[in-house]
């Protein structure tokens, strides 16, 4: 399970490296057992973002009922959706 400390490292590594499927790849090795995924913000839908972050927002997935879905709540949060955002 994930919690506030590994969300501020995530961005912080996402913040250093940028945003991109050699950055996820570095991700799933510092965090064993998580699950990340890389997308496009406007391919989320209507979905509020845990957190805001300079060009990416962050959604937490909760797969618990072995459905992911999208969740708010840290508490149950298994992986994240990097979601890019291009302003414009």
């Amino acid at each position: 399970m994930l919690n506030t400390s590994d969300i501020d490292r995530v961005i912080g590594i996402v913040g250093e490296q940028g945003l991109s499927e050699a950055t996820l790849a570095h991700l799933r090795k510092d965090f064993e057992g998580a699950h990340f995924t890389y997308c496009m913000d406007d391919d989320i839908g209507d979905a509020r973002p845990y957190r805001e972050c300079a060009g990416f927002n962050i959604y937490l997935v909760n797969s618990q009922d072995h459905c992911s879905v999208l969740t708010r709540e840290i508490d149950g949060a298994s992986g994240m959706v990097l979601a890019e955002v291009f302003e414009g």
